[in-house]
């Protein structure tokens, strides 16, 4: 089981801080430099997610485990390889790093520092792609643990990222801390306030299903 350190969560704020800023600001360009073409848009900000991602899970997983997600946290804590009060930790860090990123997203593109999303999100074709994206995101991660692979998971998740924001209409959050910190852009990447319970709920579902299909297709791999 991993120790708590401060270096551990002061890196899952950083962390969590530049993905975001990685989600929200590359949305905000690709706004920018591709006004009216979705498609574009989101290549743009699809692929500067996956690169960055790929980045901070080779820079922070020495020193947090490189989580900047609340599922991957309480996954690892239901499997024992964390204790419950350091994933609450964990959980706060997550969502600090990823609402002060993208607030600091707004800034640095000149925008109103403190913005509240209107775009709408809570479709029930959005929240099945959201259950969808969110479980195989967690069969990647587990599966390659399971597996002995841990160094193949920047590679292998960034592209994993990449691809489900084309196949997933839900243009892939999977992940909670996330979907609380967009809510404070009302860009490209932004969900509205009301939109957050519903996905909140899909991306639990998600994970859940995820871990299951991880523990039955590999069930004697430590």
């Amino acid at each position: 089981m991993r120790a708590l350190t401060a270096r551990a969560l002061v890196a899952e704020v950083l962390g969590s801080f530049l993905l975001a800023m990685m989600v929200a600001g590359s949305g905000i360009a690709a706004q920018t430099l591709s006004p009216g073409n979705v498609g574009l848009e989101l290549f743009e900000n699809a692929a500067a997610v996956a690169v960055g991602l790929f980045v901070l899970i080779i820079l922070f997983r020495p020193l947090s485990g490189a989580h900047f997600n609340p599922l991957v946290t309480f996954v690892d804590v239901g499997l024992g390889r964390h204790r419950f009060r350091d994933g609450l930790a964990y959980l706060g860090a997550q969502i600090l790093g990823c609402s002060a990123g993208t607030v600091v997203s707004n800034v640095m593109f000149g925008l109103a520092t403190w913005q509240i999303s209107t775009h709408h999100r809570a479709s029930m074709a959005h929240l099945v792609a959201e259950v969808i994206a969110t479980a195989g995101l967690i069969l990647v991660v587990f599966g390659l643990l399971r597996n002995g692979e841990e160094s193949k998971i920047a590679p292998v998740v960034a592209a994993y990222i990449f691809t489900s924001a084309f196949f997933a209409g839900a243009t892939c959050f999977m992940n909670p801390a996330i979907t609380i910190g967009r809510m404070f852009t009302n860009t490209f990447t932004g969900i509205a306030p009301a939109s957050v319970p519903g996905f909140l709920v899909a991306e639990t579902l998600g994970a859940l299903i995820g871990i299951g299909l991880v523990l039955y297709l590999l069930p004697e791999k430590e």
